[in-house]
């Protein structure tokens, strides 16, 4: 049996509307057709395509549902689902799924049970780095959550993540250029590749736009004046197995032009260097497999988005309907 594996696409409500004297910094990226004279080689978009295709390929293996109020919170495959029966006192595993033990039926109980679960899964190397970073885990983004779990957890329970990406743009006369970041070498997930010039994962507690304005600063030092001017621009969907579990995320994309004056400056370590280059380069990167010059499969899929919505590949341009596909897979996860 096959099941959703993500949401249906969310648009932000409350998004803060730009301001009627919008800060110097600030440039507009929302009539962008017919701007971009540079020219995407077909052989960049067939690459694309391959890459990003086996990178972002869907769920293999049988998964069992991880069920709280009879909704499922989670995907845990068989080999986690064995060490979850384990916690006997936290856990009912069972071959059709996998359910919280009686007495555990608030979310004061579920979140403490798995801080506890957490913990030992991480002190066994089971887990990514601790991040001490929360996040909710609900019906649906935004309703009151079932519990809250640490971050190197969620991929080990299959739970459905969210985070916010934004899209540095350099609008020119002759060409627009676009803002990569390098993360830090130290970094738990994906170190010294290249990256959105903004981008996290959407903490307990956090909404779009605050995340925006968060990250915006610690990875670019962008002023919360300027980060609160990015446009939303939808929402892109991934579903994919993880050396540490299963990732299932929604990525609410935006983009924010900046002028060419504006040099990004990481505040927190967790970025290194910042690059700058024209979209045919920035595809060129997307497209790259290997080397030190690799970008996040997360941050090319919304350089792609980008390089769609703003009509940079053509319909009729090979690969294009697989290209198009990768935005909103249908993904969906094979359960026992």
């Amino acid at each position: 049996m096959r099941r959703s594996c993500g949401s249906e696409p969310f648009r932000p409500a409350g998004q803060r509307p730009s301001p009627a004297d919008p800060s110097p910094l600030a440039i507009d990226v929302t009539d962008t057709r017919g701007q971009y004279p540079d020219v995407i080689e077909a052989i960049t978009l067939v690459a694309i395509r391959d890459r990003l295709g086996a990178a972002l390929a869907p769920p293999r293996q049988a998964y069992r549902p991880l069920w709280v109020e009879r909704r499922v919170a989670g995907w845990v495959a068989d080999a986690r689902a064995a060490r979850l029966a384990g916690f006997a006192d936290v856990f009912d595993v069972r071959d059709d799924g996998v359910t919280f033990a009686s007495g555990i039926d608030t979310a004061p109980a579920r979140t403490t049970a798995l801080d506890c679960v957490a913990r030992v899964l991480a002190a066994e190397g089971r887990l990514s780095a601790w991040r001490d970073e929360r996040y909710a885990v609900a019906p649906e983004f935004g309703a009151p959550p079932w519990f809250v779990l640490e971050r190197a957890a969620a991929r080990f329970l299959g739970i459905h993540t969210f985070a916010a990406h934004v899209n540095g743009i350099v609008p020119g006369d002759d060409r627009v250029r676009m803002w990569f970041a390098r993360r830090s070498p130290t970094k738990a997930i994906d170190p010294a590749m290249l990256d959105n010039v903004v981008g996290g994962g959407i903490a307990a507690g956090q909404s779009v736009a605050g995340t925006v304005l968060k990250e915006a600063w610690e990875e670019a030092g962008i002023p919360a004046d300027v980060a609160a001017l990015a446009q939303p621009a939808g929402a892109i969907h991934i579903c994919r197995e993880q050396p540490d579990g299963l990732q299932r995320e929604t990525i609410f994309v935006h983009d924010l032009g900046l002028p060419a004056e504006f040099a990004p400056a990481g505040q927190d370590g967790e970025v290194v260097d910042h690059r700058l280059v024209t979209l045919p380069g920035a595809a060129r990167l997307i497209a790259i497999d290997d080397g030190p010059d690799v970008v996040t499969a997360d941050a090319s899929l919304v350089v792609l988005d980008f390089l769609i919505r703003h009509g940079r590949i053509a319909p009729d341009a090979p690969g294009f309907t697989a290209l198009e596909a990768l935005r909103h897979p249908p993904a969906s996860i094979r359960s026992r």
